[in-house]
């Protein structure tokens, strides 16, 4: 009777040791990617799930405008009907920087959320400059929009982040332009409690009543660059962005069930190579 005891025990020990063995080899293999720096996190708990020379400074394209759309909606007594007027110096930049752009018509009466739809889906810096002359304060155009730099920069020192610095309204950069895949992804978490901004970054397409300048309308019609929406289950935003220096990056973000996973790839070298790293991150967060 004890021998067949001692058996039956070695017997659900073996399995038990075989079952927690299988357990262990089920656990998701950490993912390569081309990017040279990534980061991922369990939105809702903080934990960090991947990192990548995370704390490394890069620069940043246009998933800056992250922060310009933070920037805009932190203000007190905002009214997002409010109509912003397009000056002629909005366009005159897009071109002189040969920029992405809203294609804003001098003259046209914008309200800020039309910017802020302009802003993140066709990453307009037309739409960026049209904010930040606007929430920036001075009596000329140039200190509004330091103004609205610096006011970026105190966003960042507000979130704890120290390796994160802005010298633009846009991602355009005069050399100090800089974050990394860790300051990112924190940036992107915050700006994604605030309903509007989740709103704006999770369409796909938007077209948007604007008036002109002899009091008629149009439609302007606006389709997110960020093409992870249509093609990963559960993807909710947020930012791409690229350049010469940038190369190609994405912020981005899923839910499935009650888990959001969030996190950045910055430089990656081509836009294949960027949506391959994502979708890779992306399931390794899930799968954690």
């Amino acid at each position: 009777m004890r021998s067949a005891v001692t058996v039956s025990l070695t017997a659900s020990a073996v399995l038990a040791g075989g079952l927690f063995a299988g357990q262990a080899q089920a656990a998701p293999a950490v993912p390569s990617i081309t990017a040279p720096g990534g980061f991922v996190m369990n939105n809702g708990t903080g934990t960090t799930l991947f990192g990548k020379a995370a704390d490394t400074r890069r620069s940043t394209g246009s998933t800056t405008k992250i922060m310009t759309a933070k920037v805009v909606l932190s203000q007190r007594n905002l009214n997002l009907d409010a109509k912003v007027t397009i000056q002629k110096a909005y366009s005159d930049y897009i071109v002189s920087k040969n920029a992405s752009s809203a294609r804003l018509i001098v003259g046209d009466k914008v309200t800020v959320r039309q910017l802020l739809y302009g802003l993140m889906l066709p990453s307009g810096c037309d739409a960026a400059y049209a904010l930040a002359d606007k929430f920036g304060t001075g009596t000329t155009r140039a200190a509004r929009v330091k103004s609205f730099i610096g006011k970026m920069n105190d966003e960042a020192r507000k979130l704890g982040l120290r390796n994160t610095h802005f010298d633009s309204f846009d991602g355009i950069s005069s050399g100090q332009n800089y974050s990394t895949p860790r300051d990112l992804t924190k940036i992107a978490s915050s700006a994604m409690k605030d309903s509007t901004f989740r709103s704006i970054v999770k369409t796909k397409s938007t077209k948007q009543k604007v008036t002109t300048k002899t009091g008629g309308y149009r439609y302007m019609s606006w389709t997110n660059t960020n093409k992870l929406l249509s093609t990963y289950s559960g993807a909710i935003g947020v930012k791409t962005g690229s350049g010469p220096q940038a190369k190609y990056c994405l912020v981005f973000a899923a839910t499935r069930g009650s888990k959001t996973v969030i996190g950045t790839v910055l430089a990656s070298p081509s836009e294949a190579n960027r949506a391959a790293d994502v979708k890779k991150l992306l399931d390794y967060g899930f799968a954690r």
